[in-house]
């Protein structure tokens, strides 16, 4: 492979004007795709093979005009203070708002709150339920402006109108969370480089990848239902690993220009060598993201598909055109010195060797300390409740949070999350009122409705509100109990709605976490296997990733769930952690920790194989990559820190999961266990079995061929073909 890129970086040097070219024009055709292909995004979740799944699709084919999958909304009325709903002026402001949304385009249906009883026992709030003709993807945003404009006469006439549910939900606007990102990576990379110049290279190649990315994912939301939060994950993973990427190869590259080697030939050593780690680590990022699709719900898989996507990209373009951008720039990556920072390319970096010295004399105190910290951040994790909040962890100034508050106040919390029971067999109408009568007395009940039957006799639909809130336990509990109902005549009591959907989504996110694990875990397993020729490596690599995570999970629930530092991070309301979250994290942070891992390792690898002892291997593999790795992870967590200030709450528990993430495992277990557990190792790190030697294939990431085909081999390396070290048959 290092043979490979060497030639491919070569040609790309050479061949600069061409490759740039190429890539501007990949640009602009994607670019072209986005504008013209383009499709609204949504933020529903479908789930095959739940129970809430089966019985939507069961009443699209018994009962469509229930229309369990079609878009609502929830239009709330408060009077004024001292005032009334229910007579008077205020009652025909409300009435002229119930006129205008039975106007408003693709509304199907509008209840009427005073035919419905749907007011407040002491007559000051009220709430209207439309429903509209389409899914939530499909309403339009003229559809939406009717629905906000239809509030206007009630606000005229003194009430407090706000409005929830999945129709008022648009497409989220970006922020410029990806530009603060981008301002804080390019501060790390002057101090890192010390180089205008050098510090550009990385971002122009970001910024190039990322927009080629974003605009193939905004291209495809024409040709497929996407999640509202695909792009902006895609773009928040994307531009971090497409930097980082840059970076270590163009540090390597800085390096062997100081060897005395030409551009172009640099520009081959630094793509064979860097570019080796790059594509093995953007691999692993691959497989953690893709194999998403294990958990079979779809806007995970999309997630994952969009964000892996990007990551390709960011690989390619960073063997292809960045050896370009190092045609045009030449050795003025080593010029454009910025007066007061000495920069350097990770060879001359004394505190990086002074602290992999520390460690391999005193391995096992740092490694115990280590572990230590990270098991008492990751405490509160015990405490992890899972579930997916809706409109009650809006912002407090959203109307969709206004909502929620006003209903909850006005008829408790249980209205914001109303169950749907659907009772499926013969004789359903009667058996739906015998199934109405025991759910009465199941607690936690605030009220049964009527149920309503199809005209076959075999489908009936009821109902019920509870006492808690949707994302409440008792709530959860409620739905299993009515679940766990005995038939009744041969009819069964299937439950759905969005409060039953999000309960089944976590059920669901918890049965395939494992066996996403063990996907994930296992390929990523043998590819660190050739990457590394050792067992013992990739273990402990997943070991330190595991330790990683639970530290990460600490954190979050300490944050979101306990509220622990929740005003500093403008997190206005604490709940359960979206159950989405968990395995989507375990993905990407598994993912980015196993880049540290590649990047940091390989040059410990490439020493010990070119012949230094297995401690003096770590201490010069750490003193060539610890400040580039540095650098690397102070930039992903800029990245992601970045979407902390972003309105989405899934967004800033990603991008706050994310981030914390990151440095645990760039600061803590790749910066002290790693070089620890190295050294205690020592050449046992490298144990392979020959038999197990002889079947991997030499992928060569350490580009030892690279070295004997250029001529500067050593002849005083040690036999690789003996087991210790890993031999390679």
């Amino acid at each position: 492979m290092a043979t490979f890129l060497y030639r491919l970086a070569r040609f790309s040097y050479r061949r600069r004007r061409l490759v740039a070219l190429l890539w501007v024009g990949l640009l602009v055709l994607f670019g072209v795709g986005a504008a013209t292909l383009s499709g609204p995004t949504t933020s529903d979740f479908s789930m095959p093979g739940t129970e809430s799944q089966r019985t939507i699709d069961i009443l699209k084919k018994r009962m469509p005009q229930v229309s369990a999958d079609a878009a609502t909304a929830r239009v709330v009325f408060a009077a004024p203070e001292g005032g009334t709903l229910t007579g008077g002026a205020n009652r025909a402001a409300v009435q002229q708002v119930i006129a205008k949304l039975k106007t408003a385009p693709q509304v199907a249906n509008v209840v009427d709150p005073y035919q419905a009883k749907a007011v407040s026992p002491d007559g000051k709030i009220a709430y209207a339920q439309v429903t509209y003709r389409v899914t939530a993807i499909d309403v339009t945003e003229e559809a939406r402006d009717a629905l906000i404009k239809a509030a206007e006469p009630g606000r005229a006439a003194g009430l407090t109108v706000e409005m929830g549910g999945p129709a008022t939900e648009g497409m989220p606007e970006q922020s410029a969370t990806e530009v603060i990102g981008l301002i804080v990576a390019a501060v790390v990379l002057v101090i890192t480089f010390g180089s205008l110049i050098a510090a550009g290279l990385p971002l122009l190649n970001a910024i190039l990848g990322v927009g080629i990315a974003m605009a193939g994912i905004t291209a495809a939301t024409g040709l497929v239902d996407m999640s509202s939060t695909t792009p902006t994950l895609a773009l928040m993973l994307g531009l971090a690993v497409a930097i980082d990427y840059a970076l270590f190869i163009v540090s390597r590259y800085r390096h062997e220009l100081r060897e005395g080697r030409d551009g172009e030939e640099a520009a081959g050593r630094a793509v064979g060598t860097a570019g080796s780690a790059v594509v093995f680590a953007g691999l692993t990022v691959i497989i953690a993201l893709v194999g998403l699709a294990v958990v079979n719900i779809p806007i995970l898989t999309e997630m994952g598909i969009a964000a892996g996507f990007a990551v390709a990209v960011a690989v390619l373009i960073a063997l292809s055109l960045l050896p370009a951008l190092l045609g045009f720039a030449g050795n003025r990556v080593l010029g454009g010195r910025i007066p007061g920072l000495r920069g350097g390319d990770g060879a001359k970096a004394p505190m990086g060797e002074r602290w992999a010295r520390f460690i391999v004399r005193r391995p096992l105190p740092v490694l115990l300390l280590a572990i230590v910290g990270m098991g008492v951040v990751a405490a509160p994790a015990l405490d992890l409740r899972l579930g997916l909040p809706g409109d009650e962890i809006k912002p407090s100034h959203t109307t969709q949070r206004k909502a929620y508050d006003l209903l909850s106040k006005g008829f408790g919390p249980g209205f914001n999350g109303p169950l749907m029971v659907v009772v499926d067999g013969r004789n359903a109408q009667a058996a739906a009122q015998r199934f109405a009568g025991r759910i009465r007395g199941l607690g936690d009940v605030a009220a049964v409705t009527p149920p309503t039957a199809n005209p076959a006799g075999d489908t009936a639909v009821l109902t019920v509100v509870p006492k808690s809130g949707p994302s409440d336990k008792a709530t959860e509990d409620l739905v299993a109990r009515i679940r766990d109902l005995p038939s009744i005549g041969g009819a069964d009591a299937l439950v759905t709605g969005s409060t039953a959907m999000a309960i089944d989504v976590s059920a669901k996110l918890s049965d395939a976490l494992l066996p996403y694990l063990a996907v994930v875990v296992g390929l990523a397993f043998i590819l660190l296997m050739l990457v590394f020729r050792s067992i013992v490596v990739p273990l402990k690599a997943t070991l330190g990733f595991l330790l990683s995570v639970a530290a990460t999970f600490g954190a979050v629930v300490a944050v979101f769930q306990w509220g622990w530092l929740a005003d500093l991070l403008g997190v206005d309301q604490t709940g359960p952690i979206i159950s989405i979250m968990p395995i989507f994290l375990i993905g990407v942070v598994f993912g980015l920790a196993m880049d540290y891992q590649v990047f940091l390792v390989t040059r410990m690898r490439e020493e010990f194989v070119h012949g230094a002892a297995p401690k003096e291997a770590v201490v010069i593999g750490f003193r060539h990559g610890a400040r580039v790795v540095t650098a690397a992870a102070i930039i992903m967590i800029a990245v992601f820190a970045g979407f902390i200030t972003a309105e989405e709450s899934m967004i800033k528990m990603m991008g706050f999961a994310l981030a914390a993430g990151v440095a645990f495992d760039a600061f803590v277990v790749r910066m002290m266990i790693v070089p620890a557990v190295m050294a205690l190792l020592g050449r046992a790190a490298w144990w392979l079995p020959s038999w197990l030697d002889r079947i991997l294939p030499d992928v060569d990431v350490e580009g030892e061929k690279l070295r004997l085909l250029l001529g500067d081999g050593t002849a005083d390396a040690p036999d690789r073909r003996e087991p210790q070290p890993a031999g390679r048959g």
